[in-house]
Order: C-alpha cells, then sequence, then structure tokens
C-alpha cells in the first residue's frame, strides 16, 4: 500500500479520504537533519531601548526570550497536533537588536509598522526520522511571544513578523534553502 508521503506532490498529513492523520516515519532511514528559521519583533525605537538597557521590570528578555524560545522548541509536538515527538540534539536561539529594521533586509517589514525591531533566529537539529522544520519554527515563535509579553507594558503596538524557514537540510527530501 503506498502512503501519501510516497505521492509527489501530496500532502503528508492527509490520507485518501482527506482526514488528518499523523505520518507513520517507522520506515525512514535516521538521518542527521537540520532546520533554521527566523522572524522578528517590531517595536518602538524606546521600547528596543529599554530592553538593550535591561529597564523592563520582568527582568532580562533576552535571557528569557532564549529560554523560551528553546522550551517551544522541546515542546512542539505538544502545540502541533500533528508532529511527532522528537530528542532533539541542539536547539540554539540568537536575539539581535536592529534599532533600524526599516533599512535591515533581514527584518520582514511593512510601511507604517514600528521602526525598531530584534531579529530572531533559531536553529534545532535531531538524528532521527523525520525532520525540525516546525521544532525551529517554534523556537521563533516562543522566543517573538516572550519578548512580546515581556515589553507589553510599555509597547501594546509591538507586531510579530516575518516568521519563516530559512533552510532544512537532511532525510530523503535533502536540502532546501530558501531563495530570497
Amino acid at each position: 500500500m503506498s502512503t501519501p508521503a510516497d505521492e509527489p506532490g501530496r500532502l503528508t498529513h492527509l490520507d485518501e479520504q482527506g482526514a488528518a492523520h499523523m505520518v507513520d516515519v517507522g520506515a525512514k532511514d535516521e538521518t542527521d537533519r537540520e532546520a533554521i528559521a527566523t522572524g522578528a519583533v517590531l517595536m518602538a525605537p524606546a521600547t528596543l531601548a529599554a530592553m538593550v538597557e535591561g529597564r523592563l521590570p520582568k527582568g532580562d528578555v533576552f535571557a528569557t526570550a532564549r529560554l523560551a524560545g528553546i522550551m517551544a522548541a522541546k515542546r512542539t509536538a505538544d502545540l502541533i497536533p500533528l508532529c511527532h515527538p522528537l530528542a532533539l540534539t541542539s536547539v540554539e536561539v540568537e536575539l539581535e537588536p536592529v534599532p533600524d529594521a526599516a533599512n535591515d533586509a533581514r527584518v520582514a517589514h511593512v510601511a507604517g509598522q514600528p521602526p525598531a525591531a530584534v531579529l530572531i533566529r533559531a536553529g534545532a537539529r535531531v538524528h532521527g526520522r523525520t525532520g525540525v522544520e516546525m521544532e525551529a519554527l517554534c523556537a521563533v515563535s516562543g522566543a517573538a511571544l516572550t519578548l512580546y509579553d515581556m515589553a507589553k507594558a510599555i509597547d501594546r503596538g509591538m507586531v510579530l513578523s516575518g516568521v519563516r524557514l530559512l533552510r532544512k537540510s537532511g532525510g530523503r527530501s535533502g536540502t532546501w534553502q530558501a531563495t530570497d
């Protein structure tokens, strides 16, 4: 019997009747797999300055967001219904203050949004039968939500922006890289 994953162009989490199901990865080879994702939290320059200078009442924003991102990656299967629990070998979360986000091509920016940002980049690795794209994306999202939570008292207008996959490698499909 063929599985949806064996048919090119078919969504792997849908069976022949279109019902959602968890993909059986038992027959897949274990390989080293890695994914890198990015995103940003856009904010007012004064908010970024308060973060960088450590003037927020909830404590070290960057350390807390980094830990939240790592924890989010580790709990991806609890958040995304059809993800397999993975024994991650590594999760890294980097946070970079960007005072002039409007002129930084790495930050997805739309006219009229706040001009400063924190750029988030997360990488996840595993030696296993399925990829870690969702773990990297959850790490970015968890870090972004934590930045918002820790600074919302002074800036409720922050915008979570541009969360996306930059690169994945490993497994049968090999390496994929964002082109823009």
